[in-house]
């Protein structure tokens, strides 16, 4: 990541706030709704016949009723649309998971269709100051073309309006908020740990002489910029490393990150660590939540959470589990093609100067199997379907390198099966899918 990392965390928190495209779109329709009655007025009288037929051909009092009725039908189907998206918002919160707000906020159907009823309501609002009627030295003046803008936007915000209410049945059904998280984190996944990510290097400890770096702020850790961690490791004669991964949670005045001297037996002035503690802060950029652009466990959280909402006793839906943990595995089988892990900055004579710690894949598959396996190992269907999670992880380690974590994992779903209240047909059938499980690892 360099300095587009700076810019993708702006870009993210634009894209899950509902009011910038409204907003921008209202600005539009207002200055639109004050040059298009001046292009009425310059042209009055000058159409062809062939375009002045499809305008609107009504009087002063005709155009007024035509824009008051738009601009006030307009205005009721916006909060019908607003009240319409908070509970869906709350929907997904009290049933699925909080966390998956984001999902529903950065909808840019409902951005658009949000942006469409309130340009529509502030253009006709706007054209409607400048009809005039014949009298007081005044000649009468209809923006013929205007309000036949107004009508046309007024239309087409009947058709969104049947969109959006499409749209929103399909947003709230489980399945397609998986399919979403999940092509989130493949994005997240591109990003953080690429097809072409090298091989883990051996990890650096610190030497003599180091110092904790303290967080300026606390909230969340949503994204570094990794060329200016490197340039302020550069400029202090350092190597650092970021102890705390994507999504972690930073208190100030709580160490999270450290630094040593490059060359060995050196030390630092007060002055640089000064410095440097101030450039590694500005590099990291912490928020009130957790984000998709550089924190892949993100997605994992938000699955696993739907899962672990669907298995409680007041909703009790292993269905939606058994999907949650399929589309798990399919992250997880994506991620053992990659190098997931800490990664490594190498200045222009190859030595590490930055560590940044990412998550290995111990830290996914835990995060994938143990409250589904701690909150749905009474259901032989959540059961079966975490071994055949670790089944289907074990053809895609190709390498074996993922051997171990896959066994310990294996061993826990063994313990929980022999734990669990099954009858002995059930018993037998998981047993013998968590042996041949086993088998599939010995290849």
């Amino acid at each position: 990541m360099n300095t587009t990392t700076r810019s993708a965390h702006w870009l993210d928190a634009l894209r899950t706030q509902l009011w910038p495209l409204p907003a921008l779109a209202v600005a539009l329709a207002v200055v639109l709704g004050i040059a298009l009655p001046a292009l009425d007025s310059a042209v009055d009288g000058e159409l062809p016949d062939s375009v002045t037929v499809f305008l609107f051909s009504g009087g002063p009092e005709a155009a007024r009723a035509v824009l008051q009725a738009i601009s006030g039908s307009l205005i009721t189907v916006t909060s019908l649309t607003f009240s319409l998206t908070v509970v869906t918002l709350q929907l997904a919160s009290s049933q699925f998971s909080p966390r998956l707000l984001r999902t529903f906020t950065s909808d840019r159907f409902v951005h658009g269709t949000l942006a469409l009823f309130l340009a529509a309501f502030a253009f006709s609002l706007t054209v409607l100051r400048s009809v005039r009627d014949e009298g007081n030295g005044n000649t009468a003046f209809v923006p013929e073309i205007s309000v036949t803008v107004a009508y046309a936007l007024a239309m087409a915000s009947v058709v969104g309006l049947v969109l959006f209410l499409a749209h929103l049945t399909r947003e709230i059904r489980v399945e397609t908020m998986m399919s979403r998280v999940n092509v989130e984190t493949q994005e997240t996944m591109d990003r953080v740990f690429p097809q072409d990510r090298p091989a883990l290097l051996p990890q650096p400890f610190p030497a003599s002489g180091s110092f904790p770096i303290r967080a300026s702020s606390s909230g969340f850790l949503t994204s570094y910029v990794q060329g200016e961690l490197l340039q302020a490791a550069k400029d202090a004669g350092a190597v650092l490393r970021i102890d705390r991964e994507p999504g972690s949670s930073l208190v100030q005045g709580v160490p999270f990150a450290t630094a040593w001297p490059v060359a060995p037996g050196a030390t630092f002035t007060a002055e640089v660590r000064e410095k440097l503690t101030k450039d590694t802060n500005a590099a990291v950029a912490t928020g009130y939540e957790r984000t998709n652009v550089q924190d892949v466990g993100f997605g994992f959280r938000q699955l696993v959470d739907v899962a672990a909402r669907a298995l409680s006793p007041g909703i009790n839906d292993p269905t939606t589990a058994v999907h949650v943990i399929g589309h798990l595995s399919a992250l997880l089988c994506r991620l053992a093609e990659r190098n997931p892990g800490p990664e490594h900055l190498v200045d222009d004579d190859g030595r590490v100067r930055v560590v940044l710690s990412h998550p290995g894949m111990q830290v996914f598959l835990s995060l994938a199997m143990d409250q589904p396996r701690q909150y749905g190992a009474a259901d032989p269907a959540v059961a079966a379907r975490l071994l055949r999670l670790l089944h289907e992880l074990a053809w895609c380690d190709r390498t074996g390198r993922y051997r171990a974590e896959i066994v310990d994992h294996l061993g826990r779903m063994r313990n929980a099966i022999g734990s669990a209240h099954y009858s002995s047909p059930e018993r037998k059938n998981l047993m013998d899918l968590a042996d041949s499980i086993a088998k599939v690892i010995l290849m």
